[in-house]
Parts: structure tokens; sequence; C-alpha cells
């Protein structure tokens, strides 16, 4: 499948950190506004037909009920994240040295920013991933709950005594446990001390042992693709340090499936770069509000709108002017 073609110019924006978030950030109507961009819906057309799912009518109609299926969630999720990038790419937004990263199934998107996979094979993969990953939620009843707060090391050694395991590393306080729905049921009766639970209304236990299949059925779908190197630094969330190769990337991106995201490493690496602003991509929020904490001091944009996305490369483009959204 193709890599869209070049834009014919690019602007001269400053070096910033481009964002992906993954399934949980999914809203109703959240591809209405984006439907305005030119060629919009002809690339939801293309895709829906791809991951056979009308991303049209999920993307503006569908209720919250129907948006938590993980089959129905991944590709949309991605769909979403990738019209802001078609506009980046089409307004000379993409630089080579925009940082780029991904948030579990936001990963995929985010190897289609930086040029490793065509936006097509992103979608494609993302619809393979979910429904693979549904499968395996079918299989054991499992689930995932976010613990905030609490001393780390009782956090730990309490989620170890029920066999759960960390799923996703999102900041300090902030990590999220997978495992059976029993010992979920038994860590929110009896939590770690200054500790809260919230379980989380998804299928399974992703990033752990439980998406084995599912990790395996990824690895032979991007085994009959041909990635190609990044042209811009792209995080993986195995370590949170740029790959080193387009295979790097997809190796790591299928292996993740079953391993924990480490968010809190690529907030490391972004907190280390010289960056003064970041972007999250469609249907964003959820790591924008982790930036606000953890990277006070980049200004930060999430691209709700088209519009959004519009004053926020004017803002990129003329440096120390106002425009940033908490």
């Amino acid at each position: 499948m193709s890599h869209p073609a070049a834009a014919h110019t690019r602007l001269d924006v400053e070096p910033y950190a481009l964002l992906a978030p993954g399934q949980g950030s999914q809203k109703p109507g959240m591809l209405t506004d984006w439907l305005s961009l030119p060629g919009a819906e002809r690339s939801l057309a293309r895709w829906s037909e791809i991951c056979d799912l009308d991303l049209l009518r999920l993307g503006t109609t569908a209720d919250a009920t129907e948006l938590v299926d993980t089959a129905t969630t991944q590709p949309l999720v991605v769909a979403a994240a990738l019209l802001a990038v078609q506009a980046l790419h089409a307004a000379g937004g993409l630089g080579p040295d925009t940082m780029v990263a991904g948030h579990s199934v936001g990963e995929l998107a985010a190897a289609a920013a930086a040029g490793v996979i065509s936006p097509d094979d992103a979608i494609a993969l993302a619809a393979i991933r979910g429904h693979a990953m549904a499968d395996a939620c079918a299989a054991d009843r499992t689930g995932m709950a976010a613990v905030l707060g609490g001393r780390p090391e009782e956090v730990l050694t309490r989620i170890a005594e029920l066999d759960l395991v960390p799923a996703n590393h999102n900041a300090p306080g902030h990590l999220v446990v997978a495992g059976r729905i029993e010992a979920l049921a038994a860590l929110s009766a009896d939590r770690p001390a200054d500790a809260k639970v919230v379980v989380l209304p998804v299928a399974g236990a992703f990033h752990t042992e439980f998406m084995a299949a599912a990790r395996d059925t990824v690895t032979r779908a991007i085994g009959k693709l041909v990635p190609r190197n990044p042209i811009r630094p792209l995080l993986s969330n195995l370590d949170g340090r740029p790959v080193t190769s387009g295979a790097d990337a997809l190796t790591k991106i299928a292996a993740q499936i079953t391993r924990p995201v480490r968010w809190d490493l690529c907030t490391t690496t972004l907190r280390q770069a010289r960056l003064t602003t970041l972007l999250e991509l469609p249907p964003a929020g959820v790591l924008t509000a982790i930036a606000k904490r953890e990277l006070p001091h980049l200004n930060r944009h999430p691209l709700r709108t088209p519009a959004t996305l519009t004053t926020a490369l004017d803002a990129l483009t003329t440096p120390n002017r106002p425009g940033s959204t908490p």
C-alpha cells in the first residue's frame, strides 16, 4: 500500500512532539468536525472497506455503548488520529524533527505518522489487532483497574499477592494493573494505603500474557509488511526510546500486546528533548492531561477539531505567541 505523497510546501515549524492516544480515548461524535477536511470522507470510505466497519457512522452517530467493543474501537481510534496526521501533512506541518509517540494501539497511528507504514496498513493492523484482542478477552474473565496514588512498593507488593500485573505505567502514581476479575475485585476491597482503585470498563487484561494469542496473530500480519525506516523520531512503548528501524518498530509494536506500556519512559524522553510544545492527535485529551502533570513546561494542544490544529500550527510557526490549550 502506498505512502502519502510529500507535501508540496513545508512550514518552518519548531520541533514538537506528536502523540497518538489509545483505546479508552474514544467518544461519540469524535469524527464529525474532521469531516470538513478535504478528502476526509474519501479516506474514511477506503479505511472502512479495509477494516469492514462503517467508520463514518461509528465516528459520528454511534453512542458510547457501541464504542466499547475492542474490535470496533481500535481501528476507529487509529482512523481519528490519521485524519489529523493527513491534515498536518497537507499543511506542511510535519517536519523531520517532529518526535512521534503513541499509547498502546496509538503506536500504529504513530508509526504511520513517522513513515514506517502507510495509513492503510495502520488501519488494517488496528482491525486485526482489535479482533484478535477481543477474541482473547472472550477466552478468560479478565479486566483492568487504575491504581492512583499509594506508595509504589506497597502497590507492587499488593498486586503481586493477587497475581495481577502492571499493564500501563502512565506516570508516577498512575498505574494500570490487569488480571482476573476476582483479583481486581479483591484489590478494590482491600487496596494499598492511600491508593484509589478504579476498575476500568474494558473487556480484558490488555498488555499481559492473556493476550498471547493476539500477539501471535498480529506478529504474523506484521510479517507480511515491508516497513520503511522512520523519517522522524518514533518512540516505543517498550522503553520510551526512538526505534532503530522500521522493522524494529513493528517488532516492538507486536510484542507490546503482552508487555506493559511504559508511557512514563516516553514522558522521560520528551522531558529530556529540546521541545516546547506537544500536539495530541484526536480523540485528544488523555495524553494531554498526563502531560499537564508531568510536562508542565510544555505548551499543550489537544487536537479536537481542525480549528485547534490550525491554532497549534500557528503557535508553532510563531514562537512566543499565546495559543496553548491547557
